[in-house]
């Protein structure tokens, strides 16, 4: 993995954070304005081996520099072509029920051609427009191009999916589309936060700043019980991935560590590096996903890219918990 991987290396812009997404008391049936593109710019790169530079996005933080509005990927629902077509938009949350849907090519007809990247030949991440809810997930494909996976969602509350493919013979695509859960929901406003815990003991430290434009290198250190952790476990054929969701505009990334298991040189824990870039001032969402006891666990991070809170060395008590929670891919 070449190590001045970018963030935007795997998938090239997914969700985070509408304008409005902090207020109290929302219903589903709420505006959703804040979740949609103002502008779609062309194709961005994507996935571990296809490059793409993400754009800057929507309006800035104040005091922060003026930003265009060029769209990343990952914010349209069709693209090139390709379109992420949901069986329903509404899910019940609360309890297990099915999330279903096809990508349709050019012809308007489902595709079902598809190339396996990362060990997988659809990855879906659905999110909560406040990031409270965060699940990546492995969608099963039956013969006629229907993908389904089974969800739970942790409350009501706007949702939007984003679909990670790459059709055979085609491009590697980002597709997104929104999903309703009926129901008020009291939106989450995360606080910053450099320590991250998952149960069972686990404990994940972030060291490393976010520079907008600019190269930057992310350490996450994982513990267990207050003890380094020395033996994780290959998790679609690396140590640990990384979702990045930027602050106010939903912007979206994915990227794999630098090294993978097995090449001579990387080693299982307790630190999994990232070479880390992101598109522009503004404050972060980050969820890593790691693989230990046979069993994947989601911690994450809220980091501003300016005013980072000072990284904490591990020790042996486990810190306090983050604010609001996240959901792993159920059945990792």
């Amino acid at each position: 993995m070449n190590t001045a991987m970018r963030l935007s290396a795997y998938g090239a812009a997914v969700v985070l954070l509408g304008a409005g997404a902090y207020g109290t008391g929302s219903a589903v049936d709420a505006p959703t304005t804040h979740l949609q593109p103002t502008a779609q710019s062309g194709p961005a790169g994507h996935g571990g081996s296809h490059s793409g530079a993400v754009a800057e996005v929507g309006a800035p933080e104040p005091g922060g520099p003026a930003s265009n509005t060029t769209q990343p990927a990952g914010l349209a629902s069709t693209e090139a072509g390709y379109t992420f077509v949901p069986a329903t938009t509404t899910l019940t949350p609360g309890k297990p029920t099915e999330l279903a849907f096809r990508i349709t090519g050019p012809d308007s007809k489902p595709v079902t051609a598809f190339d396996v990247e990362h060990e997988k030949r659809m990855h879906l991440i659905l999110v909560r427009s406040d990031t409270a809810d965060f699940q990546h997930l492995h969608p099963v494909m039956s013969a006629d191009g229907t993908w389904r996976v089974p969800v739970t969602l942790g409350g009501g509350g706007t949702y939007r999916a984003f679909a990670d493919f790459t059709p055979s013979g085609g491009e590697a695509t980002t597709l997104r589309t929104d999903l309703f859960a009926p129901g008020a929901f009291t939106p989450v406003a995360p606080e910053p936060n450099r320590i991250a815990t998952a149960p069972g003991g686990y404990q994940v430290w972030l060291e490393g700043d976010l520079k907008p434009g600019q190269a930057g290198e992310l350490t996450l250190s994982v513990a267990r019980n207050g003890r380094p952790v020395t033996d994780l476990q290959p998790y679609l054929g690396a140590y640990g991935h990384l979702v990045a969701l930027r602050g106010g505009d939903l912007g979206y990334l994915h990227v794999h560590p630098e090294g993978t298991p097995g090449d001579g040189a990387t080693t299982a824990g307790p630190q999994i590096r990232f070479a880390a870039e992101v598109p522009s001032a503004g404050t972060y969402r980050l969820f890593l996903d790691f693989q230990h006891g046979s069993q994947v666990r989601t911690v994450q991070f809220t980091v501003p890219t300016t005013g980072a809170v000072a990284a904490a060395a591990p020790v042996a008590s486990a810190p306090s918990a983050e604010a609001g929670h996240a959901h792993g891919e159920g059945g990792h």
